[in-house]
C-alpha cells in the first residue's frame, strides 16, 4: 500500500467510533431486512439535513439581502448595489475563514476531501464525516451570501458521510457500505426535489455506477423517506406546471434530438470554462483563502450588469422563466441571462466558493430551450409551446455536466408530471449523454477527478483493483544469478526441469535482467560456454514490476514485454530483487476477484 492510500485509509477509519451492539451488528450483516432498515434511517436523517440546510440558506438569503418571507433571491427585481457587491465578497471571507479553521481540524490537511462517487470508486463506500459537515458548512456560506452555486453537492456529502459513519459502526461489508452510501445520496436528491425516482436513479447511475436487484429495495426506501422527511418539515415542494400542451407526435422528437445535440456542446464549454477559470485564478497568485473575497465581488459586479438572477443556486429564476406568466424575455435577453449565470457560476466554482453545478446546468438548461425555441423555428416546425423545449434542455444540459440520463429524465417526469414531455426528455438526454460520453468523456465530477490525477470514470468500485497489488500477489522466494557467471555455470546450477526462469543480479546485488532456462541450454554455444556469461543472454532488462503496481497494471505490462514472468523490485531507483510474479497467477487472482464483485453486486453473495 502506498504512503498516499496509508494516510487516506488511516483518515477514514481511525477515528471516534460508537460501535452498534455485537448482536446487532451480526443480524444486520446477516440479513437484506437490516440494511433495508438502515437506509429508511438513512433516509430519514438525511431528508432533516436536507431540509435544515435549505431552510438555513434561505434564512440566509432573506436576511442578508432583506428580502420578504419565501422570496427567493434569484427571482428578486432589484438588489441595491452595495448589498449585491458586499454580501458575496463578505462571504467570501466568511468562507475563508472557514476554510482556514477547517484546515486546522481535518485529519489530513491538504488532502482533496473524499466525495461520494470517489469514496464509491475508490474507498469502499468509505468517508470521513468530519469532512462532510466541514463541506456542507462552507457550501451553505457560499450558496448562503449568494455564490452562483447550488446546495446539491453538500446535501449528498453530508449525507452520505452520516451514512458511512453509520456502515462502520455496524461493520457492513464493502458492497453494503457502497449501498449505504448510495441510499444516502438518493435521500438527499429525493428531498431536495420532492421527486424519489430522481433520487433512486441518482443513486444507481451516479453514486453506485451500476443497478442490482440487491440494492434497489433499500435505495427506493431511503428516496422514499428522505423525500416524506422533507415535505413534513418544508411543505410541499413548488413543481413546475407547464399547462396544457398539444399532443406529441413523432415530428416533434426531431427538434428534441437537435435540442439534445446542442446542450451536449455547451454542457462541455461550460465544464471546460470553469477548469479555465479556475486555472486563470490560480495563475493570479492571490493566497487561496482570499479568492473567495474576488470571486463574490465578481458575481456582485455581474448581478448588477446583468441580473440578479445569476445570484445563488437560480431556484427562484429557474421558475420565473419556465412559467408561462413569468416575464417574457426576447432571444438577446435569455442569451446575456446565459452566459451572465454561467460566468457567475464558473467565477464562483473557480475562486474557491464550494458547491457544484447541479440546479445550475438546469436552469442554463431550461434558457438554453427557449433560446432554441426562438432561433430554430426557420429551420424546424415546432407546434409545442416554449416551455416544454425548457423542460427538454433543462434535462439534456443538467446530463451533460452531472450524468445520469435516467435520472434527469425522471426528474422532468416527477416535477412536471407529464408523460409525453418525459418520451421527448429521454430522446434528448441520451442524445447529450452519447455525444458528450463520446467526444470529451467526462461528468463535471469525474472531470475534476482527472484533472488532479484519479483516472475513475465513474462510481463503479474500482477500488478494490488498487488494493490487490503486486506485493500482495508475488512469490518472495527467489532463484537468483549473477550475470558474470558463466553459461556452463549456468547449466550445471540450473539444469532443464528445475524452473522456467531465473532472476540475475549485477555485483551490487541489483537488477539485471531475467534468463530463460530453456534458452540457455538450448544456446548453440557449447564450445565457448565457459567464455559466455548469463549477461549474454538476459531479457527483459528494462521491465520490471513494483510492488505498489495493482493487477490491472502489472497485466498490462506482462502483455507489453511478452513475457510470462517478471521479477519485482524495491523501486525503479533501488532495484534490488524482492519478489517474482507470473502472468498466469496475475490473472487467476484478477479474474476471481474481479467474479467475486460482479457476484456480490448482484446479491449473489453476503
Amino acid at each position: 500500500m502506498t504512503p498516499k492510500s496509508e494516510t487516506v485509509r488511516r483518515s477514514l477509519t481511525e477515528s471516534a467510533l460508537v460501535q452498534a451492539p455485537g448482536a446487532l451488528r451480526a443480524w444486520v450483516r446477516g440479513g437484506e431486512i437490516g440494511l433495508i432498515l438502515l437506509a429508511a434511517l438513512v433516509g430519514c436523517v438525511s431528508g432533516a439535513l436536507v431540509s435544515f440546510m435549505g431552510w438555513a440558506a434561505q434564512g440566509a438569503h432573506e436576511w442578508l439581502f432583506g428580502l420578504d418571507l419565501d422570496e427567493r433571491l434569484s427571482a428578486t427585481a432589484h438588489v441595491p448595489p452595495l448589498v449585491a457587491l458586499g454580501v458575496p465578497a463578505l462571504g467570501g471571507v466568511a468562507l475563508g475563514l472557514a476554510l482556514w479553521l477547517g484546515s486546522r481540524v481535518r485529519r489530513v490537511p491538504g488532502s482533496p476531501v473524499i466525495d461520494p462517487i470517489e469514496a464509491n470508486a475508490l474507498h469502499g463506500g468509505r468517508l470521513s464525516l468530519r469532512d462532510s459537515v466541514l463541506v456542507a458548512v462552507q457550501n451553505l456560506i457560499s450558496n448562503g451570501c449568494g455564490a452562483s452555486v447550488g446546495l446539491e453537492a453538500g446535501y449528498t456529502q453530508i449525507s452520505a458521510g452520516f451514512a458511512s459513519r453509520l456502515g462502520l459502526s455496524f461493520e457492513l461489508r464493502r458492497n453494503d457500505m457502497r449501498i449505504l452510501v448510495g441510499c444516502a445520496a438518493a435521500a438527499a436528491i429525493a428531498a431536495a426535489f420532492g421527486a424519489p425516482l430522481t433520487g433512486a436513479f441518482y443513486a444507481f447511475e451516479l453514486i453506485i455506477g451500476t443497478y442490482a436487484i440487491a440494492s434497489l429495495t433499500p435505495v427506493v426506501t431511503a428516496a422514499l423517506a428522505g423525500a416524506f422527511v422533507s415535505r413534513a418539515i418544508l411543505g410541499h415542494q413548488t413543481v413546475i406546471t407547464i399547462g396544457p400542451t398539444p399532443p406529441v407526435g413523432p415530428a416533434d422528437y426531431l427538434p428534441t434530438l437537435g435540442l439534445g445535440l446542442i446542450c451536449a456542446g455547451l454542457g462541455i464549454l461550460i465544464m471546460q470554462g470553469v477548469t479555465l477559470v479556475e486555472e486563470g485564478v490560480r495563475r493570479t497568485k492571490v493566497p487561496p483563502l482570499a479568492r473567495p473575497v474576488l470571486g463574490g465581488v465578481a458575481v456582485g459586479v455581474l448581478a448588477l450588469v446583468a441580473t440578479p438572477q445569476v445570484l445563488s443556486a437560480g431556484h427562484g429564476a429557474l421558475h420565473l422563466n419556465l412559467t408561462e406568466d413569468g416575464a417574457a424575455t426576447g432571444a438577446a435577453g435569455l442569451i446575456l441571462l446565459f452566459l451572465a449565470k454561467a460566468l457567475a457560476s464558473a467565477v464562483s466554482i473557480g475562486s474557491g466558493f464550494r458547491g457544484g453545478l447541479f440546479f445550475a446546468s438546469l436552469f442554463l438548461g431550461a434558457l438554453a430551450g427557449k433560446i432554441f425555441v426562438m432561433l430554430a423555428p426557420p429551420l424546424v416546425a415546432m407546434v409545442l409551446p416554449p416551455v416544454t423545449y425548457a423542460v427538454v434542455g433543462m434535462s439534456a444540459l443538467a446530463v451533460a455536466v452531472i450524468g445520469g440520463p435516467m435520472t434527469m429524465t425522471f426528474l422532468a417526469l416527477e416535477v412536471t408530471g407529464d408523460f409525453p414531455i418525459a418520451g421527448l426528455v429521454l430522446v434528448a438526454v441520451i442524445a447529450s449523454s452519447l455525444t458528450v460520453r463520446k467526444t470529451f468523456g467526462y461528468s463535471f465530477a469525474t472531470w475534476r477527478f482527472h484533472l488532479r490525477g484519479e483516472s475513475i470514470r465513474s462510481a463503479h468500485d474500482v477500488g478494490w483493483i488498487r488494493t490487490l497489488t503486486v506485493g500482495q500477489l508475488m512469490r518472495r522466494e527467489v532463484r537468483t544469478v549473477r550475470s558474470d557467471t558463466t553459461l556452463a555455470a549456468f547449466r550445471r546450477a540450473f539444469p532443464l526441469g528445475s524452473g522456467t526462469q531465473v532472476v540475475a543480479v549485477d555485483e551490487a546485488g541489483l537488477y539485471a535482467g531475467i534468463v530463460l532456462v530453456a534458452e540457455a541450454h538450448a544456446a548453440p554455444i557449447d564450445d565457448k560456454a565457459a567464455e559466455t556469461r548469463v549477461a549474454d543472454l538476459l531479457r527483459y532488462r528494462d521491465q520490471v514490476l513494483v510492488p505498489q503496481m495493482n493487477a490491472k497494471e502489472a497485466v498490462a505490462l506482462f502483455d507489453k514485454a511478452e513475457s510470462e514472468a517478471l521479477a519485482v523490485v524495491e523501486s525503479r531507483e533501488a532495484a534490488r530483487v524482492i519478489g517474482i510474479l507470473t502472468e498466469k497467477h496475475t490473472l487467476k487472482r484478477y479474474s476471481d476477484e474481479l467474479d467475486r464483485q460482479r457476484r456480490a453486486s448482484v446479491g449473489e453473495v453476503a
